[in-house]
């Protein structure tokens, strides 16, 4: 089956109806964790070239969109969302794959994060490379967190206080991972080979006269035919 994912457009204004009543049918049948939206709160994300869309031909298949706070240096993916009939096809891993790179090339100096009670979000979340993190490391706007008001969790999370719900916060950082990167040079992310280890053993026995008596009874005990393959 060949299902289209793609920004959404003026196109794809059509939809919006559809897609909200998918979002809050999946809030029942799951009963946590997936805020209501509106109709017109989804159409402004599709004009302003916010959104995610799945078609199978003309069918809905699935949907998220992305929104900034704190005058941008936060940036969430949220809202995803699959119709049933097309779940098990990695579809949910395409979408938030498709909003990730849209996400980075709108806001690239942005932190990205999201709150989900969802596992198989996390999976594909921590693919992207996003941790697991407090509360307190994500967006403080007011207004995020009133959107969560539609959330059945709401009680939970307004009773510890925004530091705490069913849901688990994760980010992703561009500014740490790109340090993450200079520092990871390419033999690193190599595996180093018995010979690399070998020559390096070499050079700790004689830069440091205790860790070569330690290291000669470990390195004696190597047999030669290892040895012979390199």
């Amino acid at each position: 089956m060949n299902i289209e994912v793609t920004v959404a457009d003026k196109q794809h204004f059509t939809y919006t109806r559809a897609i909200c009543e998918l979002i809050e049918e999946a809030a029942k049948a799951r009963g946590t964790g997936i805020a209501k939206r509106k109709p017109e709160y989804v159409l402004t994300k599709m004009q302003e070239g916010k959104a995610i869309i799945a078609l199978a031909d003309t069918q809905l298949a699935g949907f998220c969109y992305i929104e900034s706070w704190d005058h941008s240096r936060y940036v969430a993916n949220s809202g995803l969302i699959v119709a049933s009939e097309f779940r098990q096809m990695g579809l949910a891993k395409r979408i938030k794959e498709k909003a990730f790179e849209l996400s980075r090339e709108k806001f690239p100096k942005a932190k990205l994060f999201g709150i989900t009670t969802s596992l198989p979000v996390m999976r594909i979340n921590s693919g992207l490379g996003y941790k697991p993190v407090t509360f307190s490391e994500l967006t403080q706007d007011e207004v995020f967190w009133a959107g969560c008001k539609s959330c059945p969790n709401y009680e939970v999370l307004s009773r510890n206080d925004r530091k705490l719900c069913l849901c688990t916060g994760m980010l992703y950082d561009p500014a740490k991972e790109a340090k993450t990167t200079e520092l990871r040079s390419p033999q690193q992310e190599r595996p180093k080979s018995r010979w690399q280890l070998f020559k390096e053993h070499l050079a700790r026995r004689q830069s440091n006269p205790i860790l070569q008596r330690i290291k000669d009874n470990l390195f004696n005990k190597v047999s030669k035919k290892e040895l012979v393959k390199h």
